[in-house]
């Protein structure tokens, strides 16, 4: 029964997702060797912490292993666990930095996730003095209809703008001195 099953394997093509090389092409593979541009705030030999290049606010960062796993459910402990370092240690310096300890920490699996490399958002919460701050009562309407939540974190994702390179500089320079 099992040499039946072998062989009715054996010339099978491999899907993609599982080769070794389903890595070179994943942006943050690309990231981590060097290929690709990116402002780094953080690393060691298992993680790096980047700016995000669509941040949602300023100092949005995102902390990748280095490892190449797609779900955050299957990676090994040994990275799980210097990521979430690596969260701790950034999220410190992002607040010493921007002023403002309130913080959004995300991780999505599958589901809203653009990269299929683990990844941790760290995005700064809008303060409580800033122009981004929408009351209650001024919350945008369509056709005299309030927005549902999906529909305004559909428009604040529509309205994200490319970091500023030399934006991102400046701040990652202040970043790495906080840590």
């Amino acid at each position: 029964m099992t040499s039946f099953i072998i062989g009715a394997h054996a010339n099978r093509s491999i899907p993609t997702e599982w080769r070794d090389d389903a890595d070179r092409n994943c942006p943050f593979c690309r990231i981590i060797a060097g290929e690709m541009p990116s402002t780094r705030l953080y690393e060691d030999d298992k993680v790096i912490a980047i700016l995000d290049i669509l941040p949602l606010r300023r100092g949005h960062t995102l902390i990748i292993p280095k490892a190449h796993h797609s779900r955050v459910s299957e990676l090994p402990l040994e990275y799980a666990s210097v990521v979430g370092q690596a969260v701790t240690k950034v999220a410190n310096g992002l607040t010493k930095v921007l002023g403002n300890t309130a913080l959004n920490v995300v991780c999505n699996q599958e589901y809203a996730q653009a990269v299929p490399h683990v990844h941790y958002h760290i995005i700064p919460a809008p303060s409580l003095n800033s122009s981004a701050r929408v009351e209650p009562s001024e919350q945008p309407k369509e056709n005299g209809i309030p927005l549902s939540r999906r529909e305004m974190h559909q428009r604040e994702f529509e309205s994200r703008e490319e970091l500023d390179e030399d934006e991102g500089k400046a701040l990652a320079v202040r970043i790495r001195a906080s840590l």
